[in-house]
């Protein structure tokens, strides 16, 4: 089964804690993994940014919003344990801990209040859906969705204009790439040897790395349509005339499956890149992009307050 939503963890967490006993969030979590048949896979999968995993990041919110709620209080790093008011809770037996549950205590409405003006200021929810939040994912998780759906709006435009471009700015980007991904050595060492077919497409040998102890044959085809298993042979025959061993294809368009089989068939080591994954390029190498806005997410550093 799939990581459940961090809501789902606030009873069951609440109840670990019931025993009265100081408990830490490490422990708690094997706890909840037996309990809630979480499966090892399930537990290291991880957050799309790598930093973390889902499982101790959705833990981690439920101990959140249980702090703000007052029902348990940390006691030191990592650690936590019930609150009368957690202990009056237990009491009644609750079906069901969640964001609704906890919206009759005034700590978490004053805290869930603050959240909300600080949206409204920047403008980030419109009236009347201002306490809406996706009972599955947690705040963490939603800031990353919000950059992938940014980041992935941002390759479809960079395609768009890519492919609306000349066969020489084609050219351009293509050499202003493979010098920022550290091929090539200098701008002005790959435009020597890139791009002179002049056939609307690119050819050339660029230096692998920047002492040039190896080479590299490029091709790129700035087309909108897929690329054939004919185009990927006429790469390879190239390839062997010029006695190269390495070959990279760039395509604004996308290979046919066709093509992919012929490039893996190949005695040459073939790299092909195709319109998607060069915009993905772009972006993580900074070509064609700016920088529109930067923020930084920190957390407590728990170190800092060791002892006091």
């Amino acid at each position: 089964m799939a990581v459940p939503g961090y809501q789902e963890f606030m009873l069951p967490l609440l109840r670990i804690a019931g025993d009265a006993n100081e408990h830490s969030v490490v422990e708690a979590m094997a706890t909840l993994a037996v309990q809630m048949k979480i499966s090892d896979e399930d537990r290291e999968a991880l957050l799309p940014s790598g930093t973390q995993t889902q499982f101790s990041n959705r833990v981690g919110w439920a101990v959140t919003y249980l702090t703000k709620s007052m029902l348990i209080e940390k006691t030191g790093r990592g650690r936590f344990k019930i609150t009368p008011r957690g202990v009056d809770v237990l009491k009644n037996s609750p079906a069901r801990i969640d964001n609704k549950f906890l919206e009759q205590f005034p700590e978490y409405q004053a805290f869930k209040t603050k959240k909300k003006e600080k949206l409204a200021s920047v403008g980030g929810t419109k009236d009347g859906d201002a306490g809406v939040a996706d009972p599955v994912i947690t705040p963490d998780e939603q800031l990353e969705l919000a950059y992938n759906e940014l980041r992935e709006t941002l390759a479809d435009d960079l395609l768009h204009r890519v492919r609306a471009g000349t066969p020489k700015f084609f050219e351009k980007l293509v050499v202003e790439l493979l010098v920022a991904m550290g091929y090539g050595g200098s701008r002005e060492d790959a435009a020597q040897v890139v791009g002179k077919s002049g056939d609307g497409g690119i050819d050339g040998v660029i230096k692998e790395d920047r002492l040039g102890l190896d080479m590299v044959y490029v091709q790129a085809k700035r087309v909108e349509s897929g690329i054939g298993p004919g185009a990927i042979r006429e790469f390879v025959g190239s390839l062997g005339e010029h006695k190269a061993n390495k070959g990279v294809f760039i395509t604004s368009g996308d290979f046919t499956s066709g093509a992919r089989d012929a490039a893996a068939k190949a005695h040459s080591r073939i790299v092909l890149i195709d319109g998607e994954q060069l915009a993905e390029f772009m972006i993580d190498h900074g070509v064609g992009v700016t920088v529109h806005q930067t923020y930084t997410v920190k957390k407590l550093d728990s170190d800092y307050f060791e002892g006091v």
